[in-house]
C-alpha cells in the first residue's frame, strides 16, 4: 500500500511543470553572449536532442505554440510560453509531445491557424511579402502531402514571373487547395481569387486536359 502511494506521488511530481527547470533547459541552448535568445546553432542542437530535423513540420507547430516571431530563433519568453502550455520542462517531456504536436495538423481550424502563422514567421522581417523560394519551401512543408495539385503549383511558380508572395495570395492558396475540386470544375474565374490563382488555373488547364476550362480561358482576356 505504501509503495503504491509513493508511486502515485512520484507520478504527480514528474507530471508537474517547473519553471526553474524550463529556464535551465533554455540556457543549455542559448549562447553566453546572448542569454535571452536561442539562435540557429542552439536550435540545431535542440533539434538533435529531441530527434527532429530542423525542417520537420513539428518544429513549425512548436514555434506556433511558442508564438515565436522569427524562424531559427526562440526568445526566453517564447520558450516559457510554449513549454509551460505543454507542461514540458525536460527534453524527455518534449520528445513525448512530438506525436501530439504533429496530430494538431489534423484539425482543420488549427491547421489554418498554423498555416497563416507560418507566413509572418518565415518571411524576411525587412520585407512585407515572402520571397518565392521561402514560400515554395513552406508550401512544400504544409501542403506538399495533402494537396493533389501541389507539385503542379510548385512547377507553375518555378516558371512564373512571381518573385514574392503576399499574405492575401498565401491565404488564398490554402482556401483553393481545400475548396477547388481536383478537376477544377468548381473554379469560378470571375470569383474573388487573386490573379496568381487565375494564372495557375489557366496554366494547369493547358498542361492537363480540362477542356471546359480551356474553352473558358480562350474566351477570356488571358
Amino acid at each position: 500500500m505504501g509503495s503504491r502511494k509513493s508511486f502515485k506521488i512520484a507520478e504527480i511530481v514528474d507530471s508537474s511543470f517547473s519553471q526553474k527547470k524550463c529556464i535551465a533547459l533554455f540556457h543549455e541552448y542559448a549562447p553566453p553572449n546572448d542569454p535571452e535568445t536561442i539562435g540557429p546553432e542552439g536550435m540545431e542542437k535542440f533539434c538533435e536532442d529531441i530527434g527532429v530535423e530542423p525542417e520537420n513540420v513539428v518544429m513549425l507547430v512548436l514555434a506556433w505554440k511558442m508564438e515565436a516571431k522569427q524562424m531559427g530563433f526562440f526568445t526566453k519568453s517564447e520558450w516559457l510560453r510554449g513549454l509551460k502550455d505543454m507542461e514540458c520542462d525536460s527534453i524527455d517531456k518534449i520528445r513525448n509531445k512530438i506525436d501530439s504536436l504533429r496530430s494538431l495538423l489534423n484539425d482543420p481550424g488549427v491547421f489554418k491557424s498554423i498555416y497563416r502563422y507560418a507566413y509572418d514567421f518565415a518571411r524576411d522581417k525587412d520585407q512585407r511579402s515572402m520571397d518565392i523560394d521561402t514560400a515554395k519551401a513552406m508550401l512544400q512543408l504544409l501542403l506538399g502531402r495533402m494537396w493533389l495539385h501541389y507539385s503542379s503549383f510548385h512547377q507553375f511558380l518555378e516558371q512564373s514571373k512571381y518573385k514574392v508572395i503576399n499574405k492575401d495570395q498565401w491565404c488564398n492558396v490554402l482556401e483553393f487547395s481545400r475548396t477547388i475540386k481536383s478537376d477544377l470544375s468548381n473554379y469560378d474565374e470571375d470569383g474573388a481569387w487573386p490573379v496568381l490563382l487565375d494564372e495557375f488555373v489557366e496554366w494547369l488547364s493547358l498542361q492537363q486536359n480540362f477542356p471546359n476550362l480551356k474553352q473558358s480561358f480562350s474566351n477570356s482576356q488571358y
